[in-house]
C-alpha cells in the first residue's frame, strides 16, 4: 500500500490510484465551471463555441451582378468535421419593381463562393425596408483555421433604383446588421 501525499507547496497528490477519488470530489458544480474542454465534449449538435460581429454600417448599389457587402464575421473551427451555424440577421431595402438576392460566402481556411442564397425579396410600388433572418448551415468546411463569412446581394433584374443591404435610416446611431457563427459537432 502507497501513502497519499498532499504538498502544499506545489499543490500536488501523490500516492492516488486511478478511481482513488471519493464521491464528491469532481461533482456537477466542478464540471460546469467549464472543467469539461469544447473539443471533450461528445453528441452531435454540442455547441463548441459562439462567436459574434456586429456593426452600425451599410451599403447600398444598383447592381445586377452580386456586390459584397458591410457584413462580415470570422470564427476559428474547433474541429476540422464540425458544422458552423450561421446566422444573419439584416436590415434590407430591395429596389422598387425588382427582386433582392442575398449570398453568403466564405473564405480563408475553407473557400465556398455559395453556402446559401436566399432571395425573393421584392418592393412593388412605394418604399420600405424590412428586417430578416438567415439561417445557413456550412457543413464541409474541413479546417480549423479561420474562416471569413460574408454577405453579397444584388437586384435580380435592372428596373428600380438603389438596393441597401444593410438599411441604415438611423444615421449609424444604431446597430443595423449582426453576424452569429455557432460550431456545434457533426
Amino acid at each position: 500500500t502507497m501513502a497519499i501525499t498532499l504538498n502544499g507547496t506545489t499543490n500536488t497528490i501523490s500516492g492516488l490510484a486511478v478511481g482513488g477519488l471519493p464521491d464528491g470530489i469532481v461533482d456537477e458544480d466542478m464540471l460546469a465551471a467549464t472543467a469539461v474542454s469544447p473539443l471533450k465534449r461528445k453528441g452531435a449538435g454540442t455547441v463548441l463555441q459562439v462567436v459574434e460581429a456586429s456593426a452600425n454600417t451599410s451599403t447600398y448599389s444598383t447592381s445586377t451582378a452580386y456586390v459584397e457587402t458591410v457584413i462580415t464575421g470570422a470564427i476559428t473551427p474547433l474541429k476540422s468535421d464540425s458544422v458552423i451555424l450561421v446566422d444573419v440577421s439584416v436590415p434590407i431595402w430591395p429596389p422598387q419593381n425588382s427582386y433582392m438576392h442575398i449570398q453568403l460566402r466564405s473564405s480563408g481556411g475553407n473557400t465556398n463562393n455559395d453556402i446559401g442564397t436566399w432571395g425573393n425579396n421584392y418592393m412593388n410600388e412605394g418604399y420600405g425596408c424590412f428586417n430578416v433572418w438567415l439561417p445557413y448551415r456550412h457543413t464541409s468546411h474541413s479546417t480549423t483555421s479561420a474562416i471569413t463569412y460574408k454577405v453579397f446581394c444584388r437586384k435580380q433584374s435592372g428596373s428600380g433604383s438603389n438596393w441597401y443591404c444593410p438599411n441604415n435610416n438611423t444615421g449609424n446611431s444604431t446597430v443595423s446588421w449582426a453576424i452569429r457563427m455557432t460550431e456545434v459537432l457533426a
